[in-house]
């Protein structure tokens, strides 16, 4: 299981380095062509985007890989028992999306210039949900060399995409650009799905009589999706709200659209994407993290299970704060050699600290989640997004700018992360990890 966790961690570190590397040249060149106006645009529509997702795939990734870590059913019939359910969940979503689209771009986004990119967002809902649903089987399986070829490839193709076509798309208009980022993801996620498949056992066959439902499979992935579910969704739809409420607060204050928009693009499009760089490192190890710690936890091991924790907690501390300090250190090198802008700096060097705190939330997440504490994560999400929200909201009243957002990310951080530590420490009956 040690052996497991290390070989598991490695991989994943090493494929995140690659990936992120990738993901940030992505970031970059779209940054560079689009510009802070267009990336706004991009930026108001992330929060829909990761609301959808998280609304389609429903947290059945995770409990997929919960259960299929325990090793206690058939893997075939459980992940086949789900996915139809699955899809009928994403037809509805697409359907509801496009429905609903002109009603978010022209009352809630405040512009109707973005309902074509809504629609785009509801073509690649399906798409996300597919990937995940089969980077879980491989996760519960601790097979994490899959995951990660998928991943770069993914990113290869976006990279490609961007590179090669952006340039001819804009001079049809930022509008039609974002539009095609977007829909960008169909490509990358049918590749990336592609791969996976591949890595699948020569043996494993599909017949009709699989997709049989399994109640008894589906009852156990709903008792761990559901409060998942209802977790991310939490956040989701704090996310969502974030720009609607920033834009609104702000305008009937009397600030201009394209303000906001601008500021709101540098601190969502470059000051948390370079302050969440190490994030790539925490994320690799809470991957790993959750198959090991959910064996151990069917097994009743709580010291291996406290003794992976603390690996996780010092492991993710060891990597972030000199990746901080740097940044800390040189802000407008760094912004300057990545984006070809100073813009923001006085932002980054507020969140900096707290961006700290940011990368244990992973590790820390993903142990409550494979030690079956995911109704506590729905409670913390809960707390630390309404505060989040009501924060921006009345910060934003005080004639400040964007800076009651930065104030509310703060807090936000500081209060999921000391949630989820005390949650653990609870669990342990311990006062320290």
């Amino acid at each position: 299981m040690k052996e497991n966790f290390i070989k598991s961690t490695i991989i994943l570190i090493i494929g995140g380095f690659f990936t992120k590397i990738l993901a940030m040249l992505i970031k970059i060149e779209m940054a560079r062509i689009i510009g802070p106006q267009g990336l706004g645009q991009y930026m108001m529509l992330l929060p829909t985007l990761n609301l959808c997702i998280t609304l389609s795939q429903f947290g059945i990734p995770i409990a997929l890989s919960k259960l299929i870590s325990e090793d206690k059913r058939n893997h075939k019939k459980l992940f086949l028992s789900i996915l139809p359910i699955s899809i009928i969940i994403n037809l509805l979503i697409m359907i509801l999306l496009i429905i609903l689209a002109p009603l978010i771009a022209t009352i809630l986004l405040k512009n109707k210039d973005l309902t074509i990119s809504i629609y785009a967002i509801s073509l690649i809902i399906p798409f996300t949900t597919i990937s995940s649903i089969c980077r879980s089987y491989f996760f519960g399986k601790s097979q994490m060399l899959p995951h990660v070829i998928s991943n770069l490839l993914e990113e290869v193709v976006r990279l490609l995409l961007i590179i090669i076509w952006i340039p001819k798309i804009i001079p049809y208009g930022i509008n039609l650009t974002v539009c095609f980022l977007i829909l960008s993801n169909i490509l990358s996620e049918t590749m990336s799905t592609i791969v996976l498949l591949f890595f699948l056992p020569k043996n494993f066959t599909i017949q009709k009589r699989d997709f049989k439902p399994n109640k008894t499979y589906i009852k156990e992935t709903a008792q761990i999706s559901i409060p998942n579910t209802t977790s991310r969704l939490i956040g989701s739809i704090g996310f969502f709200l974030e720009p609607i409420i920033l834009t609104n607060v702000l305008i009937k204050i009397g600030y201009p659209p394209w303000y906001i928009t601008k500021e709101y693009g540098i601190i969502s499009g470059y000051i948390i994407p370079l302050l969440l760089i190490p994030s790539f490192f925490t994320l690799a190890i809470s991957q790993a993290l959750l198959p090991i710690i959910s064996k151990a936890y069917v097994n009743d091991n709580k010291p291996f299970i406290k003794k992976k924790i603390k690996q996780s907690i010092n492991i993710s501390l060891f990597i972030g704060i000199p990746i901080n300090f740097i940044i800390v250190l040189k802000p407008h090198f760094i912004l300057k050699t990545i984006y070809h802008t100073n813009s923001g700096i006085k932002y980054l060097k507020v969140l900096a600290p707290i961006c700290l705190l940011q990368y244990l939330q992973a590790p820390l997440g993903s142990a409550l989640e494979a030690i079956g504490k995911s109704k506590d994560v729905m409670k913390i999400t809960i707390i630390s997004t309404i505060t989040r929200s009501l924060l921006t909201f009345f910060l934003s009243f005080l004639k400040i700018g964007i800076w009651g957002l930065v104030i509310a990310i703060s807090m936000n951080i500081i209060i999921m992360t000391f949630l989820e530590y005390k949650e653990l420490n609870n669990y342990f009956n311990y006062t320290k990890l």
